[in-house]
């Protein structure tokens, strides 16, 4: 305990010290260059330090991957990376707090309050400034999508960081509407003379024809009606909420917009609860996953691989159960009115912590017209997806003469597994009109849009969700505060009433207890800050 206590305290240092004027501050930054008139290529090579996070599957060196090392030979700056493997936020902080700030930070794992600490202690330095001068590829993608640079914007009005923006459709028609979807295995249905269900009562008939009549027919008891990963966002069965009481249903931050503008709480409605007594019924009755509460991604893609699952839901089932038509979109089930909703995520496609530049820097434009490289749409499309001219695991073909990328196919590998390997993440933008223009859609994000076109967007009756909104320091904080507490109970209980029951006699105790973290607070804050958005 004494070890994790200490560990604790450094963190926490780290985060109250960063930026204080250390006087033993370490030259970690590049020297200054004094560079006029900056073009790339540089006639003479210079480099720049910059701290990431290493991906487990790609070189541990960045610049033996083949986007960084194009980067590098058409500007002529080299980049001395330091790639730390594990725990990368803590060693970052640890890095801040000894004063040891590099020339900027790639994929920078920031939260709101990070930002703003750091740019209220001297770490970071605002960048509108040299967007303007000196990005172009990012500054048109401000001029052709104003909202992003408008969620970008700190409450002073100061940009600190770079954004990830990603468009696959739009409004209630985007494939971020819905970040987990239902699979169903229609073999099994085939096998078993079964549709797919229609309302809650076909799916526990289906769930339970599934656990009993064996539909895999292989004579043992190894179907798994159900399965999910509780509570993450991408792996959730929350879309099944929406088939209970008003159909307000539910997401990942217990958040909806409704169409008069009012932002509303999911986690405490008669729906909600509704929803979890019938999963605690269908739990009970053996036609849950019991490891759906505590497993990993490893451990749910390998019983996925088995083919185990008879409903599950994730964001793409390629990742899980790989390629083949035994897995089909599940459909939304009406309510006992008949009528059909889809809850919308909160998830725009979009981050605002891919990039920052540290006060160390003394080589801003440089630095600036280097990582607007990354905005380019050829660019950008690759540092998301990855790349070409790579053996055995190339993602694109790249036409030069028309600078266009077409996806190549995936070859029955998981979309992530293959795209991990060469794509760099960090700073980029994919707008919708760079379909057609700059690359292809992705065939299985567009397979994805064309299903859910038919079985998920006809569905979708709100006609907003709450904005990526960049809040005040004070409000960032009580938010996080609440949050701290509010959600880890949400889900506990959650869990807890579908596996052992007694929402009926806890409820009451459960919300005076939501109200007790702060709850009203919580809302009026979320509600204040969208009414400023909107206007």
């Amino acid at each position: 305990m004494k070890k994790l206590l200490t560990a604790g305290m450094l963190i926490v240092t780290a985060v109250t010290l960063a930026g204080c004027g250390s006087k033993s501050k370490k030259e970690t930054a590049s020297k200054d260059y004094e560079l006029k008139n900056i073009s790339f290529p540089l006639k003479e090579q210079v480099s720049l330090n910059i701290l990431t996070s290493e991906n487990q599957v790609s070189p541990k060196n960045p610049n033996d991957m083949a986007i960084f090392n194009r980067i590098e030979k058409q500007s002529n700056v080299k980049i001395n990376w330091t790639n730390y493997p594990n725990d990368f936020p803590e060693k970052r902080n640890l890095d801040i707090a000894s004063g040891a700030l590099p020339d900027a930070i790639f994929n920078a794992q920031a939260s709101e309050q990070d930002l703003l600490t750091w740019a209220k202690n001297g770490v970071i330095v605002p960048l509108e400034d040299e967007i303007q001068k000196n990005m172009p590829n990012l500054q048109a993608v401000f001029n052709e999508s104003p909202q992003y640079k408008k969620m970008l914007t700190a409450p002073d009005g100061h940009i600190y960081s770079l954004p990830w923006i990603e468009e696959l459709g739009e409004g209630k028609s985007s494939i971020h509407t819905v970040n987990s979807l239902g699979w169903i295995n229609q073999k099994w249905l085939k096998t078993l003379g079964l549709e797919q269900p229609k309302t809650a009562k076909d799916l526990y008939n289906v769930l339970k024809a599934f656990k009993e009549q064996d539909p895999n027919r292989n004579g043992k008891k190894d179907e798994i009606p159900l399965s999910f990963i509780s509570n993450d966002d991408g792996n959730d069965l929350k879309m099944l909420f929406a088939a209970f009481g008003d159909g307000t249903g539910d997401n990942g931050q217990h958040l909806v917009v409704n169409n008069d503008g009012k932002v509303a709480f999911t986690a405490n409605t008669a729906s909600y609860k509704e929803a979890i007594k019938y999963l605690n019924k269908c739990y009970s009755e053996g036609l849950i996953d019991t490891e759906s509460f505590e497993q990993d991604w490893a451990r749910y893609v390998a019983k996925g691989a088995d083919e185990k699952y008879g409903l599950y839901f994730t964001w793409d089932p390629h990742n899980v159960t790989g390629p083949g038509d035994d897995y089909v979109m599940y459909q939304p089930l009406a309510r006992e009115d008949g009528q059909i909703n889809v809850t919308r995520t909160n998830n725009f496609g979009f981050s605002r912590d891919r990039f920052v530049i540290t006060s160390a820097n003394k080589n801003l434009t440089l630095t600036a017209k280097w990582i607007d490289q990354m905005y380019a749409p050829v660019q950008s499309v690759q540092n998301n997806w990855g790349t070409y001219g790579e053996k055995g695991q190339n993602i694109f073909k790249f036409d030069q003469a028309e600078n266009k990328l077409t996806h190549e196919p995936l070859g029955g590998t998981s979309p992530v597994e293959l795209r991990q390997k060469t794509a760099v993440g960090g700073p980029l933008a994919i707008l919708n009109s760079y379909y057609g223009k700059y690359t292809t859609m992705p065939d299985d994000a567009k397979w994805r849009l064309d299903l859910m076109a038919k079985n998920i967007f006809p569905y979708v009756h709100n006609e907003f969700n709450y904005p990526n909104i960049f809040l005040s320091k004070a409000d960032t904080k009580k938010i996080a505060d609440i949050d701290a507490d509010m959600q880890g109970y949400i889900t506990q209980k959650r869990d807890e009433w579908i596996t052992k029951g007694k929402i009926d006699e806890e409820w009451d105790a459960y919300l005076k207890q939501l109200k007790s973290y702060g709850l009203d607070e919580w809302l009026k804050i979320k509600q204040d800050n969208y009414d400023k958005y909107v206007k």
